[in-house]
């Protein structure tokens, strides 16, 4: 289960939807909120809305929502035998099914945004109708067939649409794949234009030692972060770890890193390498070649000049 906020208020209040998903059946539920419900709100619509039609759950996956780890739901849960799972930082495995479902869900309100207005929310359970019966490639049926073992009857019937008018939408859709296709393979590339693959200051970036105080489940672990990092979750999945190789000759200067919330960092330039210039559809630019900060000579990257002035001054000095 998650939440998706900051949507158009509609005439009702609701600005965000409740999003559940079974995780067998791929069957969710969108259920219209309000930011401001209290918990013993949530909890009530969570026993009339899915409670009330599938029973208690064994477990739930979720992000760590404050709505979520509050005392008064962990009673709840606790109370229907129900047991809840939190997704570690950048595991999108764990709750990416929730994911998933809120990207098609944003671009199924998205498309009809502009007739439903602020009323999306009267509409919702219509949008709620159509997702379950959309075919599933990972399932190979719709949620619906999936839950109940047949498939629903939709207002459309189509035995009565007749073989032409599903041929003409496959062939409207076969031309619009075309089109796209056809628009990549023309595009044309500018000559003298040097292309760079992924770079080396976007990589994810392993910083430590840190000693593990805990193992939490077969793939997480617990460790000893500094008071800098005292922001993040201590808990990490094994793929965001890497085991340190003890070096007698290896000498660790501690660094102080200045995370942001989502474990980013911003990288500083530390010197200009070199200066050319370039041809971009006739126009000339200026480009210079940087060095980053904790990146080797191979990884530096090339940077509209211009940019780098405005933003780093000091390396023209």
């Amino acid at each position: 289960m998650d939440f998706v906020f900051k949507l158009p208020r509609t005439s009702k209040g609701h600005d965000g939807i409740w999003v559940i998903v079974d995780r067998l059946t791929k069957f969710p539920h969108f259920l219209p909120i309000k930011k401001t419900y209290s918990l013993s709100k949530l909890a009530k619509l969570f026993v009339d809305e899915i409670v009330r039609l599938h029973g208690a759950p064994v477990s739930i996956v979720s992000d760590r929502d404050a709505r979520f780890t509050s005392r008064f739901l962990r009673c709840l849960q606790e109370a229907m035998g129900t047991k809840l799972q939190f997704s570690t930082a950048f595991h999108p495995q764990t709750d990416g099914q929730s994911e998933m479902t809120i990207q098609t869900l944003e671009d199924m309100l998205r498309s009809c945004m502009l007739q439903l207005k602020d009323a999306w929310d009267s509409h919702l359970a219509l949008i709620e109708f159509a997702y379950n019966n959309n075919y599933h490639s990972s399932i190979e049926m719709a949620p619906h067939e999936a839950l109940y073992g047949r498939q629903c009857r939709t207002p459309i019937c189509w035995n009565e649409v007749g073989d032409k008018k599903l041929e003409k939408v496959d062939s409207s859709n076969n031309r619009e794949g075309e089109d796209d296709q056809r628009e990549v393979e023309n595009h044309t590339r500018s000559i003298g234009v040097m292309r760079f693959g992924k770079r080396g200051k976007l990589s994810p970036r392993y910083i430590g030692p840190y000693e593990i105080t805990e193992r939490i489940g077969p793939v997480a672990y617990r460790l000893a972060l500094s008071p800098e990092l005292s922001r993040i979750h201590d808990v990490f999945h094994v793929f965001m770890l890497r085991k340190y190789m003890p070096d007698p000759s290896h000498v660790l200067e501690h660094q102080l890193v200045e995370l942001q919330e989502d474990l980013t960092h911003e990288e500083q330039p530390v010197q200009i390498l070199d200066r050319k210039e370039q041809m971009l559809r006739s126009i000339s630019s200026h480009v210079v070649k940087v060095l980053w900060r904790s990146q080797t000579v191979e990884e530096a990257t090339w940077e509209p000049e211009a940019q780098m002035r405005a933003q780093y001054p000091y390396l023209f000095h």
